[in-house]
């Protein structure tokens, strides 16, 4: 059990984290998986891993369903919780895991429904043949390519065509800083995207904007008015969440806030920022 519990945790995790977009609720599943795990007669199951992937995908799937009207009476938008990544040219190497813990991914699997984002996941993330998708959700081979195929179709109609290197994204976020920091109005404006979208994430928690903010001007007027509002101990740092560079906001040296950002064609197109303490504590511990 021990071994197989270290073995694949982070692989189980991996899953439940892309199915719920939360670190806490994936945690959960975790632990649930290998409660399941320790009843059954391990000599009997020919891939551990396999009968552990498809532990994971069902919970996710009732949970996901039940979790489904708690999402519609959420407060303000909805975001993932924040997941911290690795840094440096090993993490730039895995490109297509790192693409799918994206905020802007994840969003884009809430529009899919619990059986569409687990057949999407398996097959096109973690590589599943679609007869092993088959069996591990409880659906014919032919119905899970046509979920796939519906699937990919609507993802990539809405993914983002452009996306910059981790350097250069750290270099817009230096600037990015920099102009809120000064109050700089143009300079802020030169680096947001003419149709830029801010989502403010408190879960009527904290004060936040309840509704997207659109348009460069008028994001630029909420960023350097929160920034002007911000306490003196305030402190903002760069890091790496969700596979992609981050600002983490600190007050009285308390994590207050993550916020990532899409840029596309050299500015910023959308703004993400979690600061529902619920969403924090994973990272705050």
């Amino acid at each position: 059990m021990t071994e197989t519990y270290t073995q694949y945790r982070a692989y189980v995790f991996s899953i439940a984290y892309r199915m719920l977009g939360s670190v806490m609720d994936a945690e959960d599943m975790v632990q649930e998986t290998f409660l399941h795990w320790r009843k059954v007669d391990q000599a009997e199951v020919k891939s551990p891993k396999a009968y552990l992937a498809t532990i994971v995908t069902r919970l996710c799937i009732d949970h996901l369903r039940s979790a489904s009207v708690q999402r519609e009476t959420y407060v303000g938008p909805w975001l993932p919780e924040p997941l911290v990544t690795e840094t440096g040219p090993s993490a730039e190497g895995m490109s297509a895991l790192s693409d799918s813990l994206s905020t802007a991914f994840l969003i884009l699997l809430e529009s899919l429904t619990p059986t569409e984002r687990a057949a999407f996941l398996l097959r096109e993330v973690f590589a599943y043949d679609y007869g092993e998708v088959a069996d591990i959700i409880g659906k014919s081979e032919a119905n899970v390519r046509q979920i796939v195929s519906r699937a990919r179709q609507h993802i990539q109609a809405r993914r983002p065509r452009f996306e910059p290197s981790a350097a250069d994204q750290t270099a817009l976020l230096e600037q990015f800083m920099q102009a809120c920091a000064d109050g700089d109005m143009s300079g802020l404006m030169s680096l947001l995207a003419e149709d830029v979208v801010e989502y403010s994430d408190g879960g009527g928690k904290v004060h936040a904007a309840r509704k997207p903010i659109i348009g460069a001007d008028k994001v630029a007027r909420f960023l350097l008015g929160i920034t002007r509002q911000a306490p003196a101990d305030s402190s903002v740092q760069i890091g790496q969440a969700n596979g992609q560079p981050a600002l983490f906001i600190y007050e009285a040296g308390r994590l207050f806030g993550v916020m990532i950002m899409d840029v596309v064609n050299g500015r910023i197109q959308n703004i993400y920022s979690v600061i529902n303490p619920d969403k924090l504590r994973h990272l705050s511990a």
